[in-house]
């Protein structure tokens, strides 16, 4: 750089010279004690990043102890096959006892249960609309995955299952599905709900999907308690 471009000093400066130890010099300062607007914008930045990452941090949080109360809540769950649920009444002839006990231990080979059943209820009005019911209890970690991939696993037994859609799950919660499958007799609607301490299904001939999901979702909570 050459010399035009510094200023010219004079040589003899009549004023006192700077006293250095007039005010104190503060080692601690830094970044605290500067208010927002004196802040370098790279500190301002870092400030706000770990302010978003205590936030994520606390909404996770959140998130994973609600998962953890929803599990503890569901997980120990009992269900019972009741004489009468929900205007049906258990079927207990032999023929009926067969079917149940065969859809009970073809669900329980796909599924690891702690405990299993299977039962047939008839309807009163219309011995052509029995309801077949089986599944169990047993710890789930992902209720509606397993739910899901049981339906597959029936499309494998009886034809795919279409149409599967939500349907609301009442007072349990978890989660409640229904579609349409095919049998010896025609199409009929299944059903299945699954939650943190308990997965069944349950078909549904001569009734619609919207029937079946109803239904079942009245039988669930007749049938199904939580310690």
């Amino acid at each position: 750089m050459s010399d035009a471009h510094l200023t010219e000093r004079p040589v003899h400066d009549d004023r006192d010279p700077i006293d250095l130890t007039e005010e104190p010099i503060r080692l601690s300062g830094g970044e605290d004690d500067a208010t927002d607007g004196d802040r370098p914008a790279g500190s301002r930045r870092r400030r706000w990043a770990w302010t978003a990452a205590a936030m994520v941090g606390i909404v996770g949080a959140g998130v994973i102890g609600v998962a953890g109360w929803r599990m503890a809540q569901q997980k120990d769950t009992e269900i019972t096959q009741p004489d009468r649920v929900a205007g049906l009444t258990r079927d207990d002839s032999e023929r009926a006892r067969s079917t149940a006990d065969y859809l009970r231990s073809g669900f329980a080979a796909d599924i690891d249960l702690d405990r299993s059943f299977g039962a047939v209820y008839r309807d009163p009005s219309d011995e052509r609309r029995s309801v077949l019911v089986f599944g169990g209890t047993t710890l789930l970690w992902q209720p509606e995955r397993d739910l899901d991939s049981l339906f597959t696993l029936m499309a494998d037994e009886t034809g795919a299952v279409t149409g599967l859609r939500k349907m609301p799950e009442g007072r349990l919660d978890g989660v409640l599905k229904c579609g349409t499958t095919s049998g010896e007799g025609g199409d009929f609607a299944v059903c299945g709900w699954a939650d943190h301490g308990s997965v069944v299904m349950a078909m549904f001939p001569g009734r619609s999907v919207d029937d079946a999901g109803g239904l079942l979702r009245t039988m669930r909570e007749q049938m199904q308690s939580r310690r």
